[in-house]
């Protein structure tokens, strides 16, 4: 007998899609899709062809005009259908998700929820994409205002929501208002998004109004000003997110750059310790730390500091870390080796700089899963100014603490900081909860909340640079986004006025006064 031979599992290769057709790839250069939580390959995704990816905008752009003359409440019915698809492979899709991406199981029933959430709220485009108009806006001439569609997006998704992202905040109100969309998957976690792409046909979206790739940045970089791609949404990192959106910009595209965060809480002496530092556990740990809507920063007032340290330490170790798909994991991987390595250089930059590691989860090992990308929680106290850690992002399980004496140099410190996704305070005085949503630069504010993000009916509103470009996603900044106006004034002549031999005024009805 041979000897026997160890079963090595079949790693898929994965396919683009042009006009609701999978395709395969006639590329020689195919990325590893991994499973972070056993370090495993699973999949291997294409390095689309400029031929591909050019052919991706021209599927989309003929799709254009069929596509944006039908009537929005026709467009919307795809999306009912949809949003019913997605509930009934819940799960299915969460287990996808979960298992390339490395969020638990909870985490990732969140991520799908919010494609579910996205759609219930672009159905109502037929009600928000509604202009408005004026008669007798000038004697004898009418205006109204329409909301058009504007063409061809193209939609640069990130790792960390590959539901959520691209198919909440990209496509839902995109088709809604008429547009078409190329979608460039991150080659990471590209497996969601394609599952939900095929549910979508199946809804019944029509061929070309939605187009997926997986590319490099040297492929993608000719679709910034490429002169059939009329927008671009693009989440990631700030330095790539203000190259696409000055080159975009440049180019004539209307661009939307969600980049990076390093939002601070505000903990004062009167908050209830306990229960808020169960909740800062939650948002700072959840997905690993690999949101920009976490609070990797607590500032919090030195007469309480020690305690609440105490408190967060305490429910850091509580939490059982374990591969992703598992129902009892508190605490899953990063998403590949490189973030495991990039988090982990940033745990010892934080050593080098002196602040006090009062946690350290560089040496996290789960049992059966070794090869995993685990990081456990890490907790630094004394981080003083400008050190690294407490200013830059790390996308990670890392909490950075930060003492302050009161609440005027808290607001002072969180302020300071480059980024402002978002900030939240802890507190019972309504006094201080209205000042900080007064004064805080974050674009998105919680008294007494964890994670301070609004329901999709609002936008997702970061500032300074955590965001570049003029209107947000989802709520009623992402339709104007997906829309143009068009305004149109018209004078019907009566036969009185037909046989009147008049001088015409050169501003005849462009002003409300006579000259």
């Amino acid at each position: 007998m041979g000897e026997a031979k160890e079963l090595v599992p079949e790693i898929k290769r994965l396919k683009y899609c042009i006009n609701n057709e999978w395709v395969t790839s006639k590329t020689d250069k195919y990325m590893a899709v991994m499973n972070p939580s056993t370090g495993e390959q699973i999949a291997e995704t294409p390095c689309c062809t400029a031929v591909e990816v050019e052919a991706a905008v021209q599927a989309a752009k003929a799709a254009f005009p069929e596509w944006s003359a039908k009537p929005a409440a026709i467009r919307t019915q795809v999306l009912f259908a949809f949003r019913d698809l997605v509930n009934s492979h819940f799960e299915e899709l969460a287990l996808i998700l979960a298992t390339e991406m490395g969020k638990n199981l909870n985490e990732a029933r969140g991520d799908v929820h919010k494609v579910v959430e996205a759609c219930e709220v672009a159905v109502a485009a037929p009600l928000e994409m509604q202009g408005h108009s004026t008669m007798e806006v000038t004697r004898g001439h009418d205006t109204v205002l329409y909301r058009e569609s504007v063409g061809v997006f193209l939609g640069i998704a990130p790792y960390n929501f590959p539901a959520m992202i691209p198919f909440g905040w990209f496509i839902p109100l995109a088709i809604a208002a008429g547009n078409t969309v190329v979608l460039k998957s991150a080659s990471l976690v590209p497996m969601t998004s394609m599952r939900l792409l095929e549910l979508l046909i199946e809804a019944g979206l029509p061929k070309g109004v939605v187009n997926l790739i997986t590319c490099s940045r040297n492929e993608l970089t000719d679709l910034l000003s490429h002169p059939d791609i009329r927008g671009i949404s693009f989440v990631g990192s700030t330095s790539v997110g203000l190259k696409i959106y000055s080159t975009g910009a440049a180019a004539g595209k209307r661009v939307q750059a969600l980049t990076e965060a390093k939002n601070h809480s505000l903990i004062l002496r009167d908050a209830a310790l306990d229960w808020s530092a169960r909740r800062l556990i939650n948002s700072a740990f959840g997905c690993a730390g690999q949101r920009c809507m976490a609070l990797p920063v607590v500032v919090v007032e030195e007469c309480i500091a020690d305690e609440f340290v105490g408190l967060l330490k305490k429910y850091a170790q509580q939490l059982k870390m374990g591969p992703a798909y598992e129902e009892t994991t508190q605490l899953g991987p990063l998403v590949s080796a490189g973030q495991k390595k990039f988090v982990i250089d940033m745990i010892n930059k934080g050593v080098e700089e002196g602040a006090t590691l009062v946690l350290d989860g560089r040496d996290a090992v789960v049992e059966g899963c070794e090869k995993g990308y685990f990081v456990g929680p890490t907790i630094f106290d004394h981080v003083k100014k400008d050190m690294v850690i407490g200013d830059q992002e790390i996308f990670g399980p890392v909490v950075c603490v930060k003492r302050v004496k009161d609440f005027e140099e808290g607001i002072a410190v969180m302020n300071a900081n480059e980024f402002a996704n978002g900030s939240s305070i802890f507190t019972r005085s309504g006094y201080y909860s209205r000042e900080f949503a007064r004064r805080t630069d974050g674009g998105m504010v919680g008294i007494n909340v964890g994670i301070p993000v609004p329901l999709a009916f609002f936008p997702f509103s970061g500032h300074k640079r955590s965001f570049f470009g003029d209107l947000h996603c989802l709520g009623r900044d992402g339709l104007k986004f997906y829309t143009q106006t068009k305004s149109v004034t018209t004078k019907w002549v009566s036969p009185e006025e037909a046989g009147e031999q008049d001088k015409v005024s050169t501003w005849e009805g462009t002003i409300n006064r006579e000259l």
